[in-house]
């Protein structure tokens, strides 16, 4: 019910945000005509021209001159989707035909779907003693933190940082999926050692910088260091 709750909240706040975006593009369209009539006001009352109107229909020389002759401009489509699925499950429904029926076969429907659930390990860490008397434990997985996993971690960072969820509602949301964590215990998550995941985000930007072919980056200072500074220290 708390993530019902979280989900029809977020829709009816996008719903409200859409509304404000519309009616401010509808502001800023009448002020920009406004504005533009007022320039031509102020032109007039100076004797100047009158600024001349442009047919946006009629397309100018240069656009004749690129066109391909007698050929229609094809519209670029995106390419097959199902060719870059994998299949993780394939499952056989069974139908019910009457009697005398004869099996034609299978028709294939790809479906995308999305599972999240919870998870509890029980480690069961072996523990040893040597002859001098000193006792040795078989050490946990990296990442695990205050007995939490990683991928836990990874999911509450990505929707506090990158999806801008507060700690109030992560917790709210996992508690939902029948999780039992605080919401300090989520603060705790997202301050404290977390420098596996910060140097697990700089591999990536790494490997990402040079495997591609090129590179959008910001042209401010700020930006340039984020992108440049990993380089320099894997290169």
């Amino acid at each position: 019910m708390d993530l019902r709750r979280v989900v029809a909240a977020l829709v009816e706040r996008c719903d409200r945000l859409e509304e404000k975006v519309e009616h401010l593009t509808a502001e800023n369209a009448a002020l920009k005509e406004e504005n533009q009539a007022l320039k031509d006001e102020i032109a007039h009352l100076k004797g100047h021209p009158p600024r001349p109107k442009f047919n946006k229909a009629k397309p100018s020389g240069m656009e004749k001159a690129t066109a391909p002759s007698g050929k229609a401009r094809r519209k670029r489509t995106r390419g097959a989707v199902k060719s870059k699925l994998t299949i993780s499950r394939e499952v056989t429904l069974k139908a019910a035909p009457p009697v005398g029926s004869r099996f034609k076969g299978y028709e294939d429907v790809l479906v995308q779907d999305l599972r999240i659930s919870v998870e509890v390990v029980h480690y069961r860490r072996e523990r040893w003693q040597d002859a001098d008397g000193n006792r040795i434990v078989a050490p946990l997985p990296v990442g695990i933190v205050g007995g939490f996993g990683p991928e836990l971690r990874r999911f509450i960072a990505a929707g506090h940082f990158q999806g801008q969820i507060t700690s109030e509602r992560l917790t709210a949301l996992l508690e939902g999926m029948g999780l039992e964590i605080s919401k300090r215990q989520v603060v705790r998550l997202l301050s404290q050692r977390l420098e596996g995941l910060v140097a697990e985000d700089q591999a990536v930007l790494v490997a990402g910088l040079q495997s591609s072919r090129w590179i959008n980056v910001d042209d401010k200072a700020s930006s340039l260091e984020l992108v440049t500074k990993p380089c320099e220290a894997r290169w």
